[in-house]
Formats: C-alpha cells, structure tokens, sequence
C-alpha cells in the first residue's frame, strides 16, 4: 500500500472518530454538549483577549481582567472592569464584536450549528437543542405534545431568523444611528463613525450595553432620535427569536399568533409601562438624575431607563445616584430580563407571567392556569417555579460572597449581581472597583444567567431517571 495512501486513509479515519465521538456526546447528552461548546468559547475568547495584540497599549491584558471581559461579551451581558472604548484595540474590538454576535443567537442554538457542522445535517437532536431555546422542557425524558412555542419544523425557519435578524437589524438601526453621529462635532472620520454605527447597533440588538467611545452615549443623552434607536433596537433583541420568527410568518402568510408570542409581547410591553411610570413618579425631583432635565424631556429618560432593564445595559444617568426605591424597582426588572430564546438575560417575562396566572388562578378556585383562550400545563409551571427560584438563589447566594469580599453596600452588591445574572450591563459602578476575588463571583453569576439554570442543571445529571412507580400522598401545610 503506497504511503501517501496510507497517510491519508489514517488521516481520514482520525477525523472520522473525532466526528463520531462529537456526534455521540451531542447525542447522549446534549445539555452537556451545549454548556461544554459555550464555555469553550469563552475560553478561547479569554486566550485571544490576553494577546498583547487585543490591547491599546500592546500590553498583555491579566488573566482575571481577560476572563471577565470574554463572559461579558460571549455572556452578552455589558459589564466591564476595564475601560471598553480605550483599553482595547482594533483587533480587541473585532473581538467583542463577534462575541456579542456568537453569544446572541443562545447556547442550545449554538450547540445546534456546531452540531450540524459535526454531522453535515440538521438532523433531529440538533432540531431538539434548538427547540430547547424555546421551550427547555424538550430537555426533559419522555414525549413532549407538539402543541408547543417552538415546533421541530420551524427550527430551521428559526435558526434562519437568528442569522438574519443579526444582520438585517442591526444593518437597519445601524443606517438609523449613522447620520447621528455624522453630526457630531469632531467625532471623527466617516468610517469611524460607520464603525461605531454599527458597534452601538449589535451592542444594542445583542443586548449587551458596550459603548466604542470613551463618553459612553453621554454625548447624546438629549437625543430623541438616538435614544429611540438604542430603545427599539434593544426591544427587538429582548423578544426572542421564535417571536420574531411568528411575527414574520404572521405578515407573510396570515397565520395566527401562538399563545407564547402574544404573553411574552403583553408581559414585555406591561413591565416596560410599569417600569416607565414607576421610575418617573420615584426619579422626577431627584437633581442628581431626572430633576436635571427639563420637564419635557424626563419622562424621555424615564422611559429609556425602563427599557434598558429589558437586559439592554445603555444608561443616561449616573444609576448610584438613583434613589434606594428606584434601585430595587430595577432590580426587579433585571431579574425578570426578556423574552425566551433571546438576546436578553433573566428568567424571563413568560416565567413572570406564568407565575402571575398561576397566582390569579389559586385565587380564583380555578384548577387550571388559563390565557388567551388556552390552558397551561402543569409541567410549564414546575418549570417556572424552578426557574425563578434556581435564579433567586444564585443571585442571593453570588450578592453575599461579593458583599463579603468587596465591602460593598447592600444595595449596590444587588443591583450589580442581577445585573451580571441578568446579563443586562447596568451597573452602579461597582463592578469596576471590585477586587479580583469579587470579579470571579460576577464572572460565574453571568455565565450561570446566560447558560440557563435549567440547561445547566440538566448538564449536572448524569443520566435522566424513569420513576416506575408511585409513591402515597400526603398533604402538608402551606401559608
């Protein structure tokens, strides 16, 4: 047998195992594969950003500071402990703007590509990773009712919305921010400005809250047509795929909007006017923030401020000169986040949502939770409840250790600590002054927000358990 033959038979069947075991981990355990691709990513983010070529001055960049940043940005989430617009680089910007680009589109869904590119195919698993973004109780061992948000013959047509809300919207909002900062006084260069356009676009439609200049949007803090821009493309990015996906489909074809799309537009839309009116009833005579507009304009700041809480992580006032109530008001919006499946963190506002039915229906005597003419599961509501009660505790547990190690007032070691599990980027200037032990703390609690407590949970098992029978009941005391 000739050499070269040989050599290349060898080479061939190397890939082929390589191939073969990727497939079977992605198979047996695709939770484990999605968390194992994410972290990877990361991984690799954090070694290229340590390159002395990623930084301004030429300089390695520490292993701590690197870290932090690469979460940050593959996490989507915003916070920085360096400055983003001076400390990095041609090079270190291209990163970060491929990372929020790579980060956007959700771990399962990602783990789906990279399954795809593995096997050559968009077989059923990669559809079920997929679909998982949407609806992670397709996770879970046993049949799932294809009465669902996201069905397996849509994922394709989702995972195609994914890739061309990417471009085309942020392409859009980028055209839209661009004659903004062509009028600005010395800004610089049209390219520059171009460049930034579209940096102020992916960091807007990603969710994630960086600025490439070192004024941040101070410079347009007056700006309605800025502001609306940075608000819109962030509202977009915060309703999740599938609802883009639908609402698509729904001006194409006509068809009827699923149950999901229309609780997470009403969930979104109510918590944003609540939010509105909340922080401008509670922020209209502090001089530090909304006193210091004009009359006309404060309720302009009040509604953005809201809708960064979406996990959009722009500000136009100093947040550690809000008051405490307007603070916690935040914090609650932080937690929630944004719709399921997309760019934004939290536990979501269909979680929220489901809670509140769950609540209204107890209420009312009723044994069924009801919306829209449709009846939830029980299963979606076990879901919730772990959902929100997985991320209380890391955010309770992640706002101690950085109260402990930094010295850091309650209020402030909070509002930061959801912020990073949020992956929503509003800081009170916390997170810069930490020291690296407290940055590690945030640096889990955003990776955690972002992989998902339930895909990380799932991750955890070693194997999913079939319980053949059925233990007696008894009830027990609650309230």
């Amino acid at each position: 047998m000739p050499l070269n033959y040989r050599l290349a038979r060898e080479k061939r069947t190397l890939w082929q195992r390589i191939r073969n075991r990727a497939q079977h981990f992605s198979t047996h355990s695709p939770s484990r594969f999605a968390v194992t691709i994410f972290t990877a990513i990361i991984g690799l983010w954090t070694f290229l950003f340590m390159l002395p070529a990623a930084s301004a001055s030429g300089e390695s960049t520490s292993f701590a500071d690197a870290l932090f940043t690469a979460v940050s940005t593959i996490c989507v989430t915003g916070l920085a402990v360096v400055d983003m617009a001076t400390h990095w680089s041609p090079f270190g910007d291209g990163l970060v703007f491929f990372g929020v680009q790579v980060g956007a589109v959700g771990v399962l869904t990602l783990a789906s590509l990279l399954g795809r590119v593995v096997t050559r195919r968009l077989g059923l698993r990669q559809r079920l990773m997929a679909a998982s973004d949407g609806n992670p109780l397709r996770g879970h061992a046993g049949p799932v009712a294809e009465s669902q948000a996201v069905r397996l013959d849509e994922v394709g047509g989702i995972l195609a919305t994914a890739a061309i809300s990417l471009v085309v919207i942020q392409s859009i909002a980028a055209l839209f921010i661009l004659p903004v900062l062509l009028s600005t006084p010395d800004y610089g260069p049209w390219w520059v400005a171009f460049a930034d356009a579209y940096y102020y676009a992916a960091s807007a439609f990603t969710n994630t809250g960086f600025t490439p200049n070192p004024e941040g949007i101070a410079p347009f803090a007056h700006n309605v047509w800025f502001l609306g821009c940075l608000a819109g493309t962030v509202f977009l990015g915060s309703l999740g795929f599938p609802v883009l996906f639908a609402l698509v489909r729904r001006i194409r074809t006509g068809q009827r909007l699923g149950v999901h799309v229309k609780l997470t537009l009403s969930a979104t839309v109510t918590l944003f006017l609540l939010g509105w009116v909340l922080l401008y009833l509670l922020e209209f005579d502090n001089p530090d923030t909304l006193a210091a507009d004009s009359p006309w304009f404060a309720p302009i700041t009040a509604g953005f401020m809201s809708a960064m809480t979406r996990s959009g992580g722009f500000a136009t006032v100093d947040i550690s000169e809000m008051n405490d109530a307007s603070l916690l008001i935040m914090d609650m919006l932080m937690f929630v986040g944004g719709g399921s499946a997309s760019t934004a963190g939290g536990i979501k506002v269909t979680t929220l949502a489901i809670l509140f039915l769950a609540a209204v229906a107890e209420a009312k005597g009723s044994s069924d939770i009801q919306v829209f003419d449709r009846r939830i599961p029980v299963d979606v509501l076990r879901l919730a409840i772990a959902v929100a009660m997985w991320g209380a505790t890391i955010v309770a547990i992640a706002s101690i250790l950085v109260m402990q190690l930094s010295g850091a007032e309650f209020k402030y070691a909070l509002f930061d600590t959801i912020s990073a599990f949020a992956t929503c980027g509003l800081s009170t200037g916390l997170t810069q002054e930490l020291p690296e032990s407290a940055t590690y703390i945030l640096t889990a609690t955003m990776w955690l927000g972002r992989v998902g407590t339930v895909t990380f949970a799932a991750a955890l098992a070693s194997r999913q358990k079939r319980q053949l029978y059925t233990l007696p009941e008894e009830r027990i005391i609650v309230g």
